[in-house]
């Protein structure tokens, strides 16, 4: 899906110029079965992430090792109820970022925002006393607060995305550790000083009878959520419009700064989100939670079919690609695989996920 518009294009949804053809003119490409082929490729590239989920997943079942009893590990509740809340915190994070990623832009920050909220939901339920609730708002505006000021600085600037959220990163690493003066904070549990009410331990739990971690729980309903807000928002036609060509969708009347802003602003707001999840999962605050967070929100992004140059993806293509890379991550860690062996497996997923974008035809 794309706003991107040239003069064959002047609607910029990938539909024809109206207007009959000229009398005996030759019938226009992309035809008959050639276009068949076309369309088919086109579709096959546009739903990358499903069929490479797909392709994954059956070939997860085939090689999972077995239970004493013959059961496929890979294929038991309890496993695949792990996977999910394993890639929980990278799945919200990856979230965020497609609303950055489909104007253009990008954020480096996330992983060290995700520490920053770590730190500041174990401060401030133990070392401050704070209740939960607002212990998590408060976290919550920081990381909120932190994206704008992020935005504001691409659109009103003019700073380039990557200098900016670099900068980010490291100022929000450091603030995590002037924080925590630079310790891991534990979450201790009681309802004496120093101790962080039970409640946040639910985090940490499942519901459902046991069966489902909140974490993956708490993925599955801001999917369904972002999912539902880009396909019937008129700010996610913005998003696209400004991601497929900002000069014409300025010209349009499109506010392209306020898009930004509030692109980068929900990138923070997911990315402290995610830290809070780390935070209840981990019963601690590092200053260090989060390193290269952001390239696996990233790779997410990717594999699932959005573009780098912005205009062009899907939220629900986000999640495939997420559940993708935890599939992945899941089965070679059944199996044992060495893990400097993982890391390059999941670098050549990602090339390969980059790669096929190139051969989808622009419309």
């Amino acid at each position: 899906m794309s706003s991107r518009t040239t003069d064959d294009d002047p609607a910029g949804d990938g539909s024809a110029p109206t207007g009959s053809p000229p009398a005996g003119s030759a019938p226009p490409a992309g035809t008959g079965r050639s276009g068949e082929r076309f369309g088919g490729l086109d579709t096959l590239l546009r739903f990358q992430s499903f069929f490479g989920l797909v392709l994954v997943f059956l070939a997860s079942v085939v090689f999972s090792p077995r239970g004493d009893h013959g059961e496929i590990i890979f294929l038991t509740s309890e496993n695949l109820f792990n996977l999910v809340r394993a890639i929980s915190e990278i799945g919200i994070i990856a979230i965020g970022l497609t609303f950055v990623i489909l104007i253009g832009g990008i954020d480096l920050s996330v992983g060290s925002l995700l520490g920053l909220a770590a730190v500041g939901s174990a401060v401030l339920l133990t070392a401050d006393d704070y209740g939960v609730l607002a212990a998590i708002a408060v976290v919550l505006l920081a990381g909120l607060v932190f994206g704008l000021l992020q935005g504001l600085a691409v659109a009103l600037l003019r700073v380039q995305a990557f200098i900016v959220t670099l900068a980010g990163l490291q100022m929000a690493r450091g603030l995590a550790r002037l924080w925590s003066g630079g310790e891991t904070v534990p979450i201790i549990y009681g309802s004496g000083p120093g101790e962080a009410p039970l409640a946040f331990s639910l985090l940490g739990e499942r519901t459902f009878n046991g069966i489902v971690p909140v974490p993956a729980l708490m993925f599955a309903v801001l999917a369904v959520v972002a999912v539902a807000f880009l396909r019937g928002s008129a700010f996610s036609r913005h998003l696209y419009a400004v991601g497929g060509n900002e000069k014409a969708a300025r010209l349009s009347g499109v506010p392209v700064n306020r898009v930004k802003v509030v692109a980068f602003g929900v990138c923070g707001l997911c990315a402290a989100l995610a830290g809070i999840v780390h935070a209840g999962q981990l019963n601690t605050g590092s200053p260090n939670a989060g390193i290269s967070y952001e390239l696996d929100g990233i790779a997410a992004v990717v594999v699932g079919g959005t573009s780098l140059a912005g205009g062009r993806g899907s939220m629900v293509g986000t999640i495939a690609g997420a559940l993708l890379l935890g599939v992945l991550n899941n089965i070679l860690a059944l199996n044992t695989v060495d893990t400097d062996l993982q890391l390059i497996i999941k670098g050549l997923v990602i090339v390969a996920a980059a790669a096929l974008q190139r051969l989808r035809p622009n419309r």
